[in-house]
């Protein structure tokens, strides 16, 4: 399994209390300087899978490997190697952001003129120079996840984690994040592995996308391959008053949108 600056994982199983299967036997293969959206509803599996992957969580079963090592018994090494901004940034409010620089440099052994000149190119990078100086406490949502980026960045890593990067960001900070990222892959060739809800964020960035549902990769591929094979959209048009199912599967087909029964009203 797996090349160097690559993800590969075979049969990977995370199992929590009760004989839940959080993640229920998936094969990855994500190639070097690929940009992989993993895509699926809340408590699909998606951020378990990312916990497993950066060596948060142990598998209980099957293996994986991150550029190169394998991740339950080559921890230290995986993790010298990867960035990661999970769903919550783990920022200081009463550090400023060249501060959290600091910090994060030193704790990946960079001296100081390094850890100064990594802040001043990754502040500028995600357009936060401007702010390097102020409490990040003050900082809108939409600065703190291009801090929680750039800091994932500070120690150069071949692959990057993001895990739902773009959630409640306004559509300005996530038009910024996403070029960022596309930057990244396709300039730098980091690896990016992207967990989001959004199919719209997994179109526009990934070059292959996989469909987690209840633990289990339901789907892959490209997003145009995707898309011919599911359809472009699907919208299930739910009325108030089961009994008016029929009566709004008349109107929209008025309006020219052939509808079909779906359990609890129609699919558009």
């Amino acid at each position: 399994m797996g090349q160097d600056n690559g993800i590969a994982a075979r049969g990977l199983v995370r199992e929590f209390k009760g004989g839940i299967r959080a993640v229920d036997g998936i094969d990855l293969d994500v190639s070097p300087g690929e940009i992989y959206g993993f895509l699926g509803p809340n408590g699909a599996g998606k951020s378990t899978t990312v916990h497993m992957l950066t060596t948060l969580l142990p598998p209980t079963a099957g293996g994986a490997r991150v550029a190169g090592f394998d991740v339950a018994s080559q921890g230290p090494d995986v993790r010298r190697r990867i960035g990661a901004a999970l769903q919550e940034a783990a920022l200081d409010p009463f550090l400023t952001g060249r501060e959290h620089f600091e910090l994060q440099g030193g704790l990946h052994g960079l001296h100081k003129a390094e850890r100064a000149a990594r802040a001043r190119e990754l502040l500028a990078r995600v357009g936060l120079t401007e702010a390097a100086d102020r409490k990040v406490g003050g900082y809108s949502g939409g600065m703190k996840r291009r801090l929680d980026l750039a800091l994932a960045l500070v120690h150069r890593p071949s692959v990057l984690f993001l895990d739902e990067p773009t959630t409640g960001l306004d559509p300005q900070s996530r038009s910024a994040l996403w070029a960022e990222v596309g930057r990244l892959a396709h300039e730098d060739g980091v690896t990016v592995f992207l967990t989001t809800q959004y199919l719209e964020e997994a179109d526009v960035l990934a070059d292959r996308v996989g469909i987690i549902d209840r633990g289990s990769i339901v789907a892959e591929g490209t997003p145009k391959a995707l898309k011919a094979e599911i359809g472009a959209s699907a919208v299930e048009a739910i009325p108030a008053d089961p009994a008016q199912r029929d009566a709004l599967a008349a109107v929209l087909a008025r309006f020219g949108e052939p509808a079909a029964a779906s359990p609890k009203g129609v699919a558009v």
